[in-house]
């Protein structure tokens, strides 16, 4: 399998970066947003509509808290929809291939949840399902999150659609100057995470690599 190389202090994945990067996108926002750093204790987060998302599945990394602090960070369109467990690691093994198979009828969005072998959770909420693409694609609703303990969520900075791309060898979220927000390997064991235009965000992970202990993927439908 194809590592992800080191290149002048960058981290190149295998095929993600062998072509130029393209402002091409399958599904793209045409409005910008600011990027947002907020704390759960926000009140301006918080709606008195709010629901507690109804969870079919237990997760293995998330706390009924963790939950109740990041559902209202969501798009209001997935507002009330239950949150289905389509596939995680403790199940299902450690394989993007796989990963990617258990969305490939989905049309839903979807959150990407990791705890990784230091006890950090952190993540990504995709508009859509996660596929093999070959151009970037999503839309300004993704964003990034970590908790730190507390939770930060990453929005888009509208400075360039590098949302999401992968293939069978790695997953990149977020992008711009040879730097990806997120990533992840084929075999969802290694990954790694630096500050990004996309999202403007923070490392997600204490350390620039991570090895992965924990990855579940909820479809919001």
């Amino acid at each position: 399998m194809k590592t992800p190389r080191r290149y002048h202090g960058y981290i190149l994945l295998p095929n993600l970066l062998e072509e130029p990067l393209s402002l091409e996108s399958e599904d793209s926002s045409e409005e910008e947003e600011d990027p947002v750093r907020t704390s759960p204790d926000d009140p301006a987060l918080f709606t008195e509509e709010f629901h507690q998302p109804v969870l079919n599945g237990q997760s293995n990394i998330m706390h009924l808290d963790q939950i109740q602090k990041l559902a209202p960070h969501l798009p209001v369109r997935v507002t009330g929809h239950p949150w289905n467990l389509i596939y995680c690691t403790a199940r299902d093994g450690f394989s993007l291939k796989s990963m990617y198979r258990s969305m490939s009828d989905l049309a839903s969005p979807v959150l990407l949840v990791i705890r990784d072998t230091d006890g950090q959770i952190f993540g990504a909420f995709s508009s859509t399902a996660i596929h093999v693409s070959s151009c970037f694609y999503g839309n300004g609703e993704n964003f990034l999150f970590s908790f730190t303990p507390q939770l930060k969520v990453f929005k888009w900075t509208g400075k360039n659609t590098f949302f999401m791309k992968g293939d069978a060898d790695a997953l990149a979220i977020g992008g711009g100057s040879g730097k990806f927000g997120l990533w992840l390997d084929g075999d969802l064991n290694h990954g790694g995470s630096h500050p990004c235009e996309t999202f403007n965000n923070e490392a997600l992970s204490p350390k620039e690599e991570f090895l992965i202990q924990d990855l579940e993927v909820w479809a919001l439908s």
